[in-house]
């Protein structure tokens, strides 16, 4: 499963944290270091696994709930309508 941003939904890196920007709806939502760096490492293709492994690299502190923190912050994201999954790079889910 691939994650990228929908159409109209800029992320603005700042130092470690980022922004997110619907600017069909004008809002914004503020990414902490840690989302930003599992964001990031969704959207450079890499599935939610290997995202938590990403993550427990730079944070092993993490490890006991980087999984069921990965899928929470993806499922705050699709709810929020910000991002879309793809079964593969081209077909939209």
């Amino acid at each position: 499963m691939c994650v990228r941003l929908r159409p109209g939904v800029t992320l603005t890196p700042i130092d470690e944290v980022a922004v997110l920007l619907d600017e069909r709806t004008g809002r914004y939502r503020q990414l902490n270091a840690t989302a930003a760096l599992v964001l990031r490492s969704l959207l450079a293709g890499h599935g939610q696994d290997e995202a938590a492994r990403d993550l427990v690299r730079t944070h092993p502190a993490a490890t006991p709930t980087a999984e069921a923190d990965i899928a929470a912050l993806v499922a705050q994201l699709r709810a929020a309508n910000l991002i879309v999954e793809t079964v593969d790079r081209e077909q939209p889910r």
